[in-house]
């Protein structure tokens, strides 16, 4: 296996207690929200937008992503053991040898969390009189680094990870098997990182900017379809989907693409006034 990258990195960076660690996905996590924020940030201040909300808009979007991605992963993939134990779904804890025991959100699904993040910024929206698809298409230019750094964090976990591969730049995550397998964790973060930058490029033109919602549907189109397609070279995460033509992901993946295409030709349709490119 030489040129192959053997991968055998212990997912907790320290015990913060006996029984509380400090992992590399949580930090990830974290720090993917809060460079999220900063662009977001940044944006308004180069509108010269008010910054006076914009905290409140964080614990918004921290509250929807994690309940949404939370119980979609529940819902979706896990549903029998998760209706006969409720008290696992929203918080991290789980029952091992018949006594609770922290162990994490072991399960957070994205396509949920973009529901959750949805579902948030309406409410947002609504108490603080703020132009829905306006806000959309600025947080749609910092929610792919906020993916790519959870897509970071499920490498360090060792987890998430692609089919086996003859590629020199396979992976054999050692926590689980010595397979040289698809590093697909790192192809979602890098495909996130590309889309950033070319939603910050659409964000320049600003014809684009007062078509308010072709960023954003152009987001959910360019991402879920890269989610889409990297699918096809993933394990599926439940053994349900061994027997399914497209996995799960996929499935959950068709309606965010199908809308984000419809808002874009909406948008094009009903602003091209403003489309001068």
């Amino acid at each position: 296996m030489n040129g192959v990258l053997n991968w055998n990195v212990d997912p907790v960076i320290v015990m913060i207690t006996d029984s509380f660690p400090l992992k590399y996905y949580g930090a990830l996590f974290a720090c993917g929200l809060l460079l999220g924020y900063y662009i977001v940030r940044n944006i308004y201040k180069k509108e010269n937008v008010s910054l006076e909300n914009l905290d409140t808009l964080l614990i918004y979007v921290i509250v929807g992503t994690i309940l949404g991605a939370r119980l979609g992963h529940c819902l979706f993939y896990e549903p029998a053991y998760f209706f006969e134990h409720p008290i696992e779904i929203l918080l991290p804890i789980q029952k091992i040898n018949g006594a609770y025991a922290f162990v994490g959100f072991q399960g957070l699904a994205s396509h949920g969390g973009t529901i959750g993040v949805l579902i948030a910024m309406i409410l947002y929206c609504r108490k603080y009189k703020v132009k829905f698809f306006w806000l959309l298409d600025r947080m749609a230019i910092g929610v792919p680094v906020t993916g790519a750094f959870i897509r970071f964090g499920n490498f360090m976990n060792s987890e998430i990870y692609g089919k086996p591969t003859d590629g020199s730049w396979g992976v054999v995550f050692q926590r689980d098997d010595l397979i040289r397998r698809h590093p697909t964790q790192l192809y979602e973060a890098f495909a996130y990182l590309l889309i950033c930058g070319i939603l910050l490029c659409m964000y320049k033109w600003e014809s684009i900017r007062k078509a308010n919602g072709l960023i954003f549907g152009s987001f959910l189109t360019m991402l879920f379809l890269a989610r889409f397609i990297i699918e096809f070279f993933k394990e599926n995460q439940e053994s349900f989907e061994n027997d399914m033509m497209i996995n799960m992901g996929q499935i959950l993946s068709i309606p965010f693409i199908l809308i984000g295409l419809v808002l874009v030709v909406w948008k094009l349709k009903t602003r091209k006034e403003y489309i001068e490119i």
